[in-house]
């Protein structure tokens, strides 16, 4: 294999901004995440699935980025943790929802949750508590006991109501 073989060109929209990286054919889209575009928010737990830590959102889907190699992201569109303050730092409302009620303590698990919720809302408007449970079923705390983090989501299920 020629040395130009291991390496490819990817480019993609990160949180509205367009970037080009030269990446390994083997490296995993979090690691360029991380590593190349130092966008440290998307958390590195297990790289095996299992945890969450990496949720990122990709073509409009919550997708764990440590199941993704960086050359199959080309051509895609990305949202981090990072890209969902306003500017001036005006949190999203599921962040907001995750502060007010205390659905965080060590916050390793959070940008991944928060971007699990958000693909939550999405794809149930309207979701029950076992509906919550189920769907952050692929998103590991290792402190909360997941209580306030329904909690937080069912505030955001209301007010959505409310409006």
């Amino acid at each position: 294999m020629h040395e130009a073989e291991k390496h490819h060109a990817v480019t993609l929209t990160i949180n509205g901004a367009r970037r080009t990286v030269t990446v390994e054919a083997r490296k995993l889209l979090v690691h360029l995440i991380r590593e190349d575009l130092r966008l440290t928010g998307t958390h590195v737990g297990c790289d095996t699935s299992q945890c969450g830590a990496c949720t990122i959102e990709l073509d409009g889907r919550a997708v764990k980025s440590c199941t993704v190699l960086a050359v199959m992201a080309d051509g895609a569109s990305i949202t981090t943790i990072e890209g969902l303050s306003e500017p001036g730092g005006t949190l999203h409302p599921v962040q907001a929802a995750f502060h007010d009620h205390h659905a965080l303590q060590c916050g390793f698990c959070t940008p991944g949750m928060v971007m699990s919720v958000r693909q939550l809302l999405k794809d149930h408007s309207d979701p029950s508590e076992e509906d919550i449970r189920h769907g952050l079923a692929g998103n590991i705390c290792r402190c909360t006991g997941y209580h306030n983090i329904v909690r937080a989501v069912e505030s955001l299920v209301v007010k959505e109501t409310q409006s």
